[in-house]
């Protein structure tokens, strides 16, 4: 957990920062506590940031990783969460201003909180997070090949398994606003899973923004890009939560429709 920091700007007395939950791909990856210009972008910006390793994370033995055979979309689910009520309920963090945040398997994870766990954030971002379990099952590239017959079920015996997971099952709970972050050449998780889950925002009402960035793939790679979604990504919660963005930084403000 890193809390907010900056040697040139204070909080206001008694205001309690808001939280971003970031969630790490892979799924079975870590974060890493090593120094990370991502987490400063926000931290030296008035947010407190929690790194989750939740369980399934390597670093933590054979038991810890094992946790999450079968159960991504559940274990994972439940310590994000869990890791939220917990900063909120002991006063560190505002839990009216609470958003998660991952890219790839850690957008999956931000999508089905947002779905599965409503309630708990007040606002999210996906980074090219995969909506459609069963479509990454069907159709993913072959380093990964049959890598979530042991992180969900089987497939295809296991196709409900893969329903109920899957963020695109149950958007009619998604009420949260909500960013996403999109590259039109990626063949891992392709735009159209992106753009299922930006139509259902746009059909229910709910405050969204959406950024595609031609050329990119599963991962930004262009400098301009990689700071294009996190100013973007600044510039929702900013409109979402009500703050005003450092005026020196000159960040243009992201399109938010709905609400």
């Amino acid at each position: 957990m890193y809390p907010p920091t900056n040697p040139q700007a204070s909080a206001p007395e008694g205001e309690r920062p808001p939280l971003l939950v970031v969630v790490h791909g892979g799924p079975t990856s870590a974060a890493s506590a090593v120094l990370d210009l991502g987490v400063q972008y926000w931290t030296s910006r008035g947010f407190c940031v929690a790194d989750v390793d939740y369980r399934g994370s390597t670093g933590y033995g054979r038991r810890y990783r094992d946790a999450l055979k079968g159960r991504w979309g559940v274990v994972d689910l439940d310590d994000v969460v869990a890791c939220a009520r917990y900063l909120a309920g002991s006063g560190r963090v505002d839990p009216a201003r609470m958003a998660i945040r991952g890219g790839s398997a850690g957008g999956y994870t931000t999508l089905a909180a947002l779905t599965l766990r409503p309630g708990v954030f007040s606002a999210g971002a996906s980074h090219y997070g995969v909506a459609d379990l069963a479509a990454l099952a069907a159709d993913t590239h072959k380093f990964e090949s049959r890598y979530l017959d042991g992180l969900v079920a089987p497939w295809p015996e296991g196709a409900d398994v893969y329903a109920e997971r899957s963020p695109l099952t149950h958007v009619d709970a998604l009420s949260t606003p909500l960013a996403v972050f999109q590259g039109d050449e990626d063949r891992i998780v392709p735009m159209e899973q992106a753009e299922a889950i930006v139509a259902a925002l746009r059909d229910k009402g709910v405050p969204h923004a959406y950024l595609l960035f031609a050329g990119e793939q599963h991962g930004f790679r262009k400098a301009e890009n990689i700071r294009a979604a996190l100013d973007g990504e600044l510039s929702f919660y900013a409109q979402v939560w009500g703050f005003a963005l450092p005026a020196d930084e000159h960040i243009p403000p992201v399109e938010v429709a709905g609400g």
